[in-house]
């Protein structure tokens, strides 16, 4: 077979199709699902038992535990799945999986759901050219969402026909009788074969193939099998390239849970085996070892329980594997954070209980904006284009954060409100719904100041040395009061004092006037053009701006003393 650079180009750019889809999917999720679907997969994924149905319920329905778990990659990427619900589902796509070796074994059947993409493409390609925000987002997310599968599709196809031609590898009934070593053989052939055409289920296909044929026996086609599941966590793992730290993390799960799955099962491998043979002759069978045509349904069997009982085993340790993988796949400075980390439980036993949660999550909150406006003054000094636009990326990305924080911090405080509550209590929440309020709008200055940047960036416009200055310094002063934002926070709403943070808002007003009158003056007197003032004016003005909404936040914390 002669594999010539036009076919690995195919190849390679199969795959980079398939990342883009990915991507696609990923990003349209975050601006279309939002919340509505984060709560309908927390309601689907709230305990490990339902998470395994869930798994198994869209894989068997889909016939691809990779294209799930791709799925599953992209909803942990979005934010709609924590890391731990996330791997119940992924426990549930491995015996989802065992439906297509039942539809294959028993009649070589495979539902192609890569037949309908580019029907959806068709769907979706329209929508992109929608006026609202909204239905454009869905158009990129039904594309995204073919584009997986079809990506799919394009690499099976993209990669030598061993599929359509197993005599490829009759090579290999020469490696069927030197025991443990055909058995380790056989496993990494198993996971290479699924590695390379992307789905354990053609693995599998070509497995049953192999049998037929009267190449291989019982126990190393089992072997194989063993090596698929490995090989289609790799699937995940490619998908997860691309997306960010907690999403590596649940692609790093499935990889781990597979291969641990395939280490026990392997130490006791023949009376694993010899249970199955036993439970077919029982049931009137004919033996596996006996008969190549016995062996799809053996294999069906052994795969079946195999995945059952390796969920059964792991669904327990669940939060060891949740521990490993998050030292594998460490948090980074640049990490983006997605969800809440202090009330994504519910109310808590009492109203002040859930307070207390909902104040230490309004500092979460504020400091992701800090961090927010840490990216913007990035962007201001940062000379390379690459680097600028990845932080404008992030400021983006941070902007829609916010959004979904404030909703859902103030969904739970309305909760709260609901309840039996003190009138000190009653104060806190209504403090707090100021605050969270403000703390959104911080997040709004942030991102007008980066779009500012941007288009200062696009417009190749550079600023003399004296306005470069006075941004800095109002800048300057803007995070000396977050810095004082942060502390009264901090305080937990008790004998706060503002003076500190009132007189840094007044600095910060004081030299946007002092600003202002200079910048009129320059215009008139024309030292520089027109485009540089816009810019100018825009930036010093959004940092007062941005100064209103910091002191606001302290203002209202203050206001529960009174």
């Amino acid at each position: 077979m002669n594999y010539t650079l036009l076919d690995f180009l195919t190849l390679v750019g199969s795959l980079g199709f398939f990342l883009y889809g990915m991507k696609l999917m990923s990003e349209a999720l975050q601006k279309v699902a939002g919340d509505k679907m984060r709560s309908i997969l927390a309601k689907m994924t709230s305990n490990p038992v339902k998470g395994v149905f869930t798994g198994f319920l869209i894989t068997a329905i889909i016939q691809s535990s990779s294209a799930t778990t791709v799925m599953m990659v992209s909803f942990v990427n979005a934010g709609l799945l924590s890391l731990t619900e996330s791997i119940g589902v992924i426990f549930g796509a491995n015996i989802g999986t065992t439906v297509t070796a039942w539809l294959i074994s028993l009649l070589g059947f495979k539902v192609d759901i890569s037949v309908i993409s580019l029907p959806l493409i068709g769907l979706g390609f329209p929508l992109l050219f929608s006026k609202t925000n909204k239905r454009k987002s869905w158009g990129e997310f039904i594309i995204g969402f073919a584009m997986v599968f079809l990506g799919l599709t394009f690499l099976k196809d993209s990669v030598p026909n061993i599929k359509e031609n197993p005599e490829i590898l009759s090579f290999l009934s020469d490696y069927t009788s030197h025991g443990a070593f055909s058995h380790i053989l056989f496993l990494l052939i198993g996971t290479i074969l699924t590695m390379v055409i992307q789905s354990s289920s053609a693995t599998m296909a070509l497995t049953l193939v192999m049998c037929n044929n009267g190449w291989i026996p019982f126990d190393l086609a089992a072997a194989m099998v063993l090596g698929e599941n490995v090989g289609t966590a790799v699937t995940a793992n490619i998908a997860a390239a691309v997306a960010n730290v907690s999403a590596k993390r649940a692609a790093r799960a499935h990889l781990i849970f597979n291969i641990l799955g395939v280490i026990w099962v392997s130490l006791i491998f023949g009376y694993f085996l010899s249970a199955i043979n036993w439970f077919i002759v029982k049931s009137g069978g004919v033996s596996p070892y006996d008969s190549p045509h016995a062996i799809p349904v053996a294999l069906s069997i052994f795969h079946t329980t195999f995945n059952i009982t390796n969920v059964l085993v792991f669904i327990w340790f669940t939060k060891l594997i949740q521990l490993i993988v998050t030292k594998m796949v460490p948090m980074t400075d640049d990490t983006e954070e997605f969800r809440l980390k202090h009330i994504n439980t519910g109310l808590l036993s009492t109203s002040e209980l859930s307070i207390h949660q909902a104040k230490k999550e309004i500092i979460v909150y504020a400091q992701r904006m800090d961090k927010m406006f840490h990216y913007v003054e990035s962007m201001y000094s940062e000379k390379q284009d690459k680097k600028f636009y990845k932080l404008f990326n992030k400021v983006e990305k941070y902007e829609g954060i916010s959004d979904r924080m404030e909703e859902e911090i103030a969904n739970y405080l309305t909760k709260i409100s609901e309840g039996e509550l003190s009138i000190l209590g009653s104060k806190r929440i209504k403090a707090m719904l100021n605050v969270v309020s403000d703390i959104e709008s911080i997040g709004d200055s942030c991102y007008n100041l980066a779009k500012t940047l941007a288009r200062k960036r696009d417009k190749k416009i550079k600023f003399p040395s004296s306005l470069d200055e006075n941004i800095i310094q109002i800048m300057e002063l803007v995070k000396k009061a977050f810095d004082e934002m942060h502390k009264n926070l901090d305080s937990g709403y008790k004998n706060i004092n503002i003076t500190v943070a009132e007189e840094i808002e007044e600095k910060i007003n004081h030299f946007r006037t002092k600003l202002k009158k200079s910048h009129l003056k320059s215009v008139e007197k024309k030292e520089y053009s027109y485009q540089v003032g816009i810019i100018y004016n825009d930036l010093f003005c959004e940092n007062e701006k941005l100064g209103d909404y910091i002191i606001n936040v302290s203002e209202a914390i203050e206001e529960v003393n009174h």
